[in-house]
């Protein structure tokens, strides 16, 4: 059954589901909208608190559960970033199995299930509730976001402490802010739009530059450009002025960001350093993390060391490896991933991970070009595959859940406009 059926003929979505003639009056109220567009409003202002996501991702099931959700899996799962998820959280339960710690197994495996979310929040979407689901995001995220600069401005703190966001997770929040505000000021019909688009994604920039995350910072600067490119590359007069005033923004920011120039003299130290044989630095962590990855990668390439054994290996072989010269190490930093999506899912199911991984990443592209989201879609997944050079995406979970929520809305939207415009297109 597709959505357009679903949305635009409720004739036919009562011939699919029978039951639904019953729960529809003659007014055409279906008592199911209530806990769908409330469930979809919640979720997106409580995916920032740790603790209300909680409640938010039962309520979507409950309400999921109640619309029918169930019927409708065999559909859901067509989509190919759904089938592709199913996939990888398959892998990396099976990876349990011949661990050593299954239940440090269970609960890595639990923060890759977390992508599942994806699958009744996608599907209690039509077109009476994507208004809610939006509203919902909106409210969330620029709630979060004036918690962020209280924070930065009046407390002096990175990050948002009340939110227990860290700096990483504040900067990843305003780097997916910046492409898709580009990507919709690149695509509104509207002067005036384009031009309150682009200050908010300037800002949103700015806000970035004042955070001490610099692989997310890139990242940033790096999957811009692209959609830049992407969105102008017919125009070449366009093309170039987008890259004069991004060049000019980054060039200004950088300059008047105090906390910019200290991160990045520090990285300069942190590398000098690790040329001395001293790791007990934020880079140099990194590259000793990642060169005892790569060990345990070719120690066992195809199948890995077993979902949850990552952390653990690391604690352990650092002891002998290479005459044990990160073996002080675990005192700097608690060990608790790899920094890296690539050498994390490798350290733990091997090449069959990495491979189950590139084809998620690769699938969640494929579904939002299908719905005529790729240039969108280039642009996160260059974000994605960026951030996760650095850092591990499922240990941002509410920046996870950000990714799906903007994934899940967009491909709703195109299924009912079929625009990706800010102006809607005829129903």
């Amino acid at each position: 059954m597709s959505f357009e059926s679903e949305v635009r003929n409720p004739e036919d979505r009562a011939h699919h589901n029978p039951a639904g003639l019953s729960s529809r009056t003659q007014n055409g109220f279906d008592w199911r909208d209530v806990p769908a567009k409330s469930a979809l409003f919640f979720f997106g202002i409580a995916l920032w608190s740790k603790g209300l996501s909680l409640y938010a991702y039962y309520l979507l099931i409950l309400a999921w559960t109640l619309d029918g959700g169930l019927a409708r899996l065999k559909d859901t799962i067509k989509e190919p970033f759904v089938s592709a998820m199913l996939i990888l959280c398959l892998v990396l339960a099976l990876g349990i199995l011949w661990s050593e710690y299954p239940k440090l197994g269970f609960e890595v495996w639990n923060r890759y299930f977390a992508y599942l979310i994806f699958i009744p929040y996608l599907s209690l979407l039509n077109k009476t509730r994507v208004s809610w689901a939006i509203g919902g995001a909106l409210i969330g995220y620029f709630g979060a976001l004036l918690i962020g600069i209280y924070q930065w401005v009046i407390m002096g703190a990175q990050g948002i402490p009340p939110l227990k966001m860290t700096y990483l997770d504040f900067s990843s929040m305003l780097g997916i802010g910046v492409i898709l505000a580009l990507y919709l000021a690149g695509t509104a019909n509207n002067r005036k739009a384009r031009a309150w688009l682009w200050l908010l994604a300037a800002f949103l920039l700015f806000i970035q530059f004042n955070q001490n995350a610099r692989g997310l910072l890139l990242a940033t600067l790096v999957s811009s450009a692209f959609l830049i490119f992407l969105l102008h590359r017919k125009k070449i007069h366009k093309l170039l002025a987008a890259t004069a005033v991004l060049f000019v923004a980054v060039a200004a920011f950088a300059y008047n960001s105090d906390s910019f120039q200290q991160r990045l003299t520090q990285a300069g130290s942190d590398i000098a350093q690790s040329r001395k044989g001293k790791y007990d630095t934020s880079i140099g962590y990194r590259l000793a993390i990642w060169d005892v990855g790569l060990h345990g990668i070719g120690e066992r390439p195809v199948y890995g060391h077993g979902t949850g054994m990552a952390a653990p290996y690391f604690d352990k072989t650092v002891e002998t490896y290479k005459g044990g010269r990160y073996k002080n190490l675990p005192d700097f930093l608690e060990t608790y991933h790899y920094h890296n999506d690539w050498i994390e899912i490798g350290m733990q199911v091997g090449a069959l991970g990495l491979l189950a991984y590139a084809f998620f990443l690769w699938s969640w592209f494929r579904t939002l070009q299908v719905h005529q989201l790729d240039i969108p879609g280039a642009a996160l997944m260059c974000f994605i595959v960026l951030f996760g050079l650095t850092d591990v995406l499922v240990i941002f979970r509410q920046n996870l859940y950000l990714l799906l929520v903007i994934t899940a809305i967009g491909v709703s939207w195109q299924k009912t406009y079929g625009t990706t415009s800010l102006q809607r297109g005829s129903a």
